[in-house]
């Protein structure tokens, strides 16, 4: 008897379809995510054991910050990037821009210690002028 054919599958459960689309590194990861309600599949929040196929939307919180993908293909084993890439459909927004305050903020390297009090008079300019 021969293994399955990939592309002749419907539906797959929707932590493994994150996990094959490496938007988690591990599948425990996406399975969590969608237990604590990080995972909506057409807008609805999803079990891990949902089952997506072709055309669905997935929004998902991912350390790497929230993305809304279209099922475009389906698989359940993790391959390569390049093929991971091919299983969906990017919708993400994108970020709104920073302010400038906000660029200054975190521009400021860690461990350099406390702002001296010209760089507080100058963190403090522009946040008035936002």
């Amino acid at each position: 008897m021969s293994p399955p054919d990939p592309s002749a599958l419907h539906s797959t459960r929707v932590d493994k379809w994150l996990w094959a689309a490496r938007c988690f590194k591990t599948r425990s990861l996406a399975s969590k995510a969608c237990t604590e309600g990080h995972v909506q599949v057409n807008g609805e929040s999803v079990k891990s054991s949902k089952p997506v196929k072709i055309g669905d939307m997935v929004d998902c919180r991912t350390p790497g910050g929230r993305r809304v993908l279209e099922v475009v293909a389906i698989a359940e084993k993790r391959g390569p990037a390049s093929v991971a890439a091919t299983l969906y459909t990017d919708h993400t927004p994108p970020e709104p821009p920073k302010t400038p305050f906000q660029a200054a903020t975190e521009s400021r390297e860690r461990g350099t210690g406390r702002p001296t009090k010209r760089d507080r008079r100058r963190l403090q300019e522009l946040k008035d002028t936002w």
